[in-house]
Order: structure tokens, then C-alpha cells, then sequence
């Protein structure tokens, strides 16, 4: 039971990992993009997940974890801002690989807005429940950012594929909050949350998890981008 977290992660990047050198999807030749980028979310999220677990909003269950720590977080969960992203992004490579997936600017700029409003504020009328009103309000922040300063081209691709992604994400999270187990790997204060679940996962989870793809999916992009007209200059 001590190695559960580390074993959740290792079974969600280990098909990911696999695949990345088929010559047909070659994800592991934007790696350059992937990385760099992984670690500027990773470290915005690991201090955005070190102050709430001070803060007392979740916490972590001592016996699913291997006992070691950086700072106040268990390594497993360290991990998981490494694997769960790089499983997500290879998704998304894949899917934007193998299907057309092409959304009307005005379309996705209508649905950008109405998700954007209805995320800040519900997020202000629950100003009170940390973990909802931080999670919803910085999720709109960040969509209007990357979609209107940032002009970001595949927010209706990341929206049809986000549906995709949510199913490992219900087995991964389901498991870590407690499904199938007689405590969760991770708990959460229900006193900083709607108290809405989803089975068992919080359903600010949904859009926590939807925040870390899109700032790694668009950190990737942009680095992949540079690193093509870098790489297409010099030719």
C-alpha cells in the first residue's frame, strides 16, 4: 500500500512514455517544448499544492505514500505534475495527429467568454470556500488571458479532447480520493470546496485538472513553435 501513489503514477505514463517513439506519432521528438514546459507548470502548481496543503485544504494519507518529501509534499505528488501532464499532451499530439478538429474563431471565442463568466463568478460568490473560488477564478483568468492577449488557435481542439482525457482522469483521481479503498490517498476539506462530488472526486478537480492542462498545453505550443522557426532560420 505504500507504493499506490508511486504505481498510479508510473500506470498513467507508462503507455504515453511507450508510444512516444512510434514512427507514426514521434512524440518524444517535441520533447525539446515538453519539458521546459512541464517544469514552469509544474513548479506555478506544486506552489499553488504546497500552500493549500499548509492551508489544511487537502491533504495526503500517509499510508499509500513511500515517505519522502520535498518541502511539505510527498514526492508521489510531485510526480504527479510530471506524469499526468505528459499523458494529457501526448493525447493531445496524438489527437491532433490523427483527426481535423477545427473550430470558428467566433465560436470559440463566444464559448471562451460564457465558460470564462460563469467560472469568475461562481468563483466570487463562493469566495469563501478557498479551493473553489482560487481554482474557478484563476481558471477564467488564464482561458481570457490565453485566448484574447495570448490568441491561442486550439482552444476548441483542447475543448473536444478535453471530454477524452476525463476518462483516465475519473479512474486516476477516483482511485487517489478513496474509490475502491478504505481511505483516500488523497483527502480533501470539504469546509473549502462546494462539497460536490463526482463519485468520489471533487468537482473543482474537473477544472483544477482542466487549468494544468491548458497552461502546459499552451507553454508547449509556444516552445514548439519557437523551436521550429528557430530550427527553420537556420536552414
Amino acid at each position: 500500500m505504500k507504493s499506490l501513489y508511486l504505481i498510479i503514477n508510473f500506470c498513467s505514463v507508462i503507455v504515453p512514455l511507450a508510444f512516444s517513439f512510434h514512427p507514426k506519432i514521434n512524440f518524444h521528438k517535441t520533447w525539446k517544448a515538453f519539458f521546459p514546459a512541464n517544469i514552469i507548470a509544474a513548479l506555478i502548481f506544486l506552489i499553488w499544492d504546497a500552500v493549500f496543503t499548509c492551508k489544511g485544504v487537502w491533504g495526503f494519507n500517509a499510508n499509500y505514500l513511500s515517505g519522502i518529501y520535498v518541502f511539505n509534499l510527498p514526492i508521489e505528488e510531485i510526480l504527479f505534475f510530471l506524469c499526468i501532464p505528459f499523458a494529457c499532451v501526448f493525447t493531445f499530439h496524438c489527437l491532433n495527429l490523427f483527426f481535423k478538429i477545427e473550430w470558428k474563431t467566433k465560436t470559440e471565442n463566444i464559448l471562451c467568454i460564457i465558460i470564462s463568466l460563469i467560472l469568475l463568478t461562481t468563483g466570487i460568490i463562493f469566495y469563501k470556500l478557498l479551493y473553489t473560488s482560487f481554482t474557478f477564478i484563476s481558471t477564467a483568468i488564464l482561458l481570457m488571458l490565453l485566448k484574447f492577449v495570448f490568441k491561442i488557435k486550439w482552444f476548441g481542439k483542447l475543448i473536444s479532447i478535453y471530454p477524452v482525457l476525463l476518462i483516465p482522469f475519473f479512474i486516476v483521481n477516483g482511485i487517489l480520493t478513496g474509490s475502491g479503498l478504505p481511505e483516500p490517498v488523497v483527502w480533501y476539506n470539504n469546509a473549502e470546496n462546494l462539497g460536490i462530488r463526482l463519485f468520489t472526486i471533487p468537482v473543482e478537480d474537473v477544472f483544477y485538472g482542466f487549468e494544468l492542462i491548458l497552461l502546459n498545453i499552451f507553454l508547449y505550443e509556444y516552445l514548439k513553435n519557437n523551436i521550429t522557426k528557430n530550427s527553420q532560420t537556420q536552414v
